[in-house]
C-alpha cells in the first residue's frame, strides 16, 4: 500500500473549497447559505475484525482497518461537496468529521460544515 492509500482531501480541480478554518485569507463571505454534510455508514468485515483482533495481540497498526476509514472519511468528504454545489456554493468554511459507532454493527462517519460563497477581496 503506498501513502495514498492512507490519506485524503481535496484534489486541485475542485470547485468547492473545503476548509476547516473559519475564513479563507484573500476573500471574503457573500451569502451563508448554511449547514451541509456528508454521511456514509460502514459496517464491520467479520474477517477484518478478526484480524484486528490478532493484531492487537502483538500490537501496530491495523492496516486494513486504517484504509478502510480513509475511504469512508473521503466518501463522506465527497457527499459534504456535493450537498454544497447542489445548494450554489463555492466553499465550506469549519469543516469537521464526526465518527459515532451506529447500533453495534457499523461505523457512521459525518462531514460537516457551513456551505459559503466567498469572492476575493477587491
Amino acid at each position: 500500500m503506498g501513502i495514498e492509500d492512507f490519506g485524503g482531501g481535496q484534489t486541485a480541480q475542485s470547485d468547492v473549497l473545503v476548509v476547516t478554518t473559519n475564513d479563507v485569507p484573500g476573500y471574503h463571505v457573500q451569502q451563508v447559505i448554511g449547514e451541509v454534510f456528508g454521511l456514509t455508514v460502514r459496517s464491520r468485515h467479520l474477517g477484518s475484525q478478526i484480524g484486528a483482533g490478532l493484531k492487537s495481540l502483538v500490537g501496530g497498526e491495523l492496516k486494513g482497518l486504517t484504509k478502510t476509514l480513509v475511504e469512508t472519511r473521503n466518501q463522506a468528504m465527497e457527499r459534504l461537496v456535493e450537498q454544497a454545489r447542489s445548494r450554489g456554493a463555492n466553499a465550506v468554511l469549519m469543516m469537521r468529521f464526526d465518527v459515532t459507532e451506529a447500533a453495534d454493527v457499523g461505523t457512521e462517519v459525518c462531514a460537516y460544515g457551513t456551505a459559503v460563497v466567498i469572492a476575493p477581496k477587491g
